[in-house]
């Protein structure tokens, strides 16, 4: 058995130290060996390495071996200490997560403990919702914008009177929703009277927006509505409130009253990454499940970045081949972020994009994929070889994730051709108009070692990576309008001169001031910034916490709180389309640690994209949330 233990501290300022100790706990001497380690906190070109040889580095990976002609005793230990770091680490999954020793052709595992502090005893962190209260007894996450209802007792179920074929597939389609999210749960609708149901109608008013509904309760419930969109999220309103009497006896179901609701802003988004962390097929159709649930309209499908591509594309098998999986076998995709040395990964074939569209479509929500140009690209130009310039110096730029040379170049002509057949593809499986592609966090420095990319800046008249970036841009942007798509991306791409305003959006991610900038030189902008809707950033200061902590901590109250228009102008408010939640999996390896820091902040971001700043109320959302369910 080995044991690897790492700490950190905090001398020389302001990175610090890592110590590393590896426990030879077997009856083995261990000779000529190495010794790889998955980690965030990475080791930088310049460094200081003390008892220990580092041998190399790609992004998260980094392999050492002990000193020449040392050897580990059985029950030994070998401890060594780096500095030079890419940063100070947050909290106690910042280090090693990963770890395993390369002995005569053989790995072994290493278990490795949490990172702890050379100094100071953690405190452990508070409890991350309050008890919260109630103001009406009704379990509804978004909560309505209006509602005025006298509470009752809950009917066995719904029956459907008069409905037609149509509302009565809505109805059982949210009923099957319900059963999936919570298998054990009673239903909700049926078609035909039943002893102690009540009865539920459809009318239709023509003068309500389209994703507006309004809920007559009495001895009969009217469901008014002028299109599917609002009656779906009458439904999902009537069967949050039945799964919620029915669960916990605080919650009641109305008796009389009224609802009457629509949602605050029209893009209700969620954003999930399946590079850093492949979700199978059915885990993205359960979030697909958990976004209906919580009446958010768009799922923002990453399928590509630097540590895998998930997307079947038919021209190029080699992007699945050899970029969709991580090994220590191959120096293409070493392990990263938690991976053991084993091969791991997938992706998705078009027919399993498809269904997910279909599966989407069904609950009312759209489907954007998302393809990463021109950074996060190691994967591409480690499976497809003759993208990149062959007299580029190797190692020239390192973005912030600390992948070497990782984008896609634009002085070489294969690049677009290769590009062009992508988003071909994937028009023809993904249905919406909204065509993400990724634009941030480009080395500073990307291509200027390279001498095509230095002859196509020349012939342009293009100075620096980010005029480079603006031009490859606006030839995607030229493809995705030939095919009748809106160009989506993250606020970088508005560097170097940008793309058109027209037929684009771009989402403010790094600050919220960001917003208010892009909306100033034009363009549409979804708010999403790391310090509210992150839903990967820590949720707490306390060194026992788990997450990301770039952002700053992002408790639970302070997602809900956000106001996502802030100091936006009235003038500037036409461009301000709505709002998103982003699961980014650097830090995800397990469902639990998803379920761990998604929840309850995906139902914040949910109600903040439904409900009016008025009718929000913290503790009355603590109360409820515990009812909602999780991946």
């Amino acid at each position: 058995m080995l044991f690897l233990e790492n700490t950190w501290h905090a001398a020389p300022a302001p990175e610090g130290t890592w110590e590393i100790v590896l426990h030879n706990l077997s009856d083995e001497v261990l000779r000529d060996f190495t010794l790889s380690v998955t980690t965030i906190t990475r080791i930088m070109p310049e460094h200081f390495v003390e008892g220990a040889r580092f041998l190399r580095r790609t992004a998260n990976y980094h392999e050492f071996a002990m000193p020449k002609g040392a050897s580990l005793p059985a029950g030994g230990t070998w401890r060594f200490r780096a500095e030079g770091l890419f940063r100070s680490p947050f909290h106690r999954n910042d280090a090693a997560k990963t770890a395993w020793v390369t002995v005569d052709g053989q790995r072994l595992p290493v278990q490795v403990g949490d990172l702890v502090q050379g100094s100071g005893a953690p405190v452990l962190p508070p409890p991350r919702l309050p008890e919260g209260r109630l103001t009406l007894p009704f379990a509804l996450i978004p909560w309505p914008n209006a509602i005025d209802a006298v509470p009752g007792e809950a009917p066995v179920l719904l029956h459907l009177e008069g409905a037609s074929a149509a509302d009565k597939r809505l109805a059982l389609s949210v009923d099957a929703l319900h059963t999936r999210l919570f298998p054990a749960a009673r239903r909700l609708f049926q078609l035909s009277p039943a002893p102690g149901s009540r009865a539920l109608a459809f009318a239709t008013d023509d003068s309500l927006p389209p994703e507006a509904y309004r809920l007559t309760f009495g001895d009969t419930i009217t469901l008014q509505s002028s299109a599917e969109a609002g009656r779906r999220y009458g439904l999902l309103t009537l069967a949050q409130m039945l799964h919620g009497a029915f669960t916990d006896p605080a919650f009641k179901f109305p008796a009389t009253g009224t609802i009457e609701d629509a949602p605050r802003y029209g893009w209700r988004g969620c954003h999930l990454d399946c590079s850093r962390h492949f979700w199978s097929f059915e885990e993205v159709k359960r979030v697909v499940d958990l976004l209906a649930w919580h009446k958010l309209n768009l799922f923002h499908w990453h399928l590509t970045d630097d540590e895998g591509w998930r997307a079947e594309i038919k021209a190029y098998p080699q992007l699945t081949d050899a970029g969709a999986h991580r090994s220590a076998e191959t120096d293409a995709m070493l392990p990263q972020l938690g991976d053991g040395p084993a091969r791991q990964g997938g992706f998705y074939t078009q027919d399993q994009m498809r269904a997910l569209v279909a599966h989407a479509a069904g609950l009312g929500i759209e489907v954007m994929p998302e393809i990463e140009t021109p950074g996060h690209a190691a994967c591409v130009v480690a499976a497809l070889p003759f993208l990149v310039d062959p007299d580029e110096t190797p190692n020239s730029y390192y973005p912030v994730q600390g992948y070497p040379n990782n984008s896609w170049n634009p002085g070489v002509p294969e690049t677009f051709t290769v590009l062009e057949q992508i988003i071909d593809e994937l028009c023809q499986i993904f249905p919406s108009r909204h065509f993400h592609i990724g634009g941030d966090e480009v080395a500073r420095n990307a291509w200027l070692q390279s001498p095509k990319a230095r002859i196509m800046m020349q012939r342009e008249g293009l100075s620096g990576t980010f005029e480079l970036q603006s031009w490859f841009l606006k030839r995607i942007k030229d493809m995705l309008t030939a095919r009748g798509k809106v160009l989506v991306g993250w606020n970088e791409v508005a560097h170097g001169g940008g793309v058109p305003p027209d037929d684009t959006l771009l989402m403010a991610w790094e600050k919220p001031e960001v917003g208010i900038e892009l909306a100033e030189m034009g363009y549409d902008v979804v708010m999403t910034p790391g310090q509210a809707y992150y839903l990967d950033m820590v949720q707490g200061p306390d060194w026992l916490e788990n997450g990301a902590g770039w952002a700053g901590p992002v408790p639970p109250a302070q997602t809900y709180a956000y106001e996502a228009e802030g100091d936006f102008p009235a003038h500037l408010q036409k461009h301000m389309r709505g709002i998103q939640a982003c699961i980014w999996c650097e830090h995800f390896t397990t469902k639990n640690w998803f379920n761990d820091l998604v929840f309850p902040r995906l139902s914040a971001v949910a109600e903040a994209a439904w409900t009016q700043k008025a009718q929000k109320d913290w503790l009355r959302f603590a109360r409820q949330v515990r009812l909602h369910p999780t991946l």
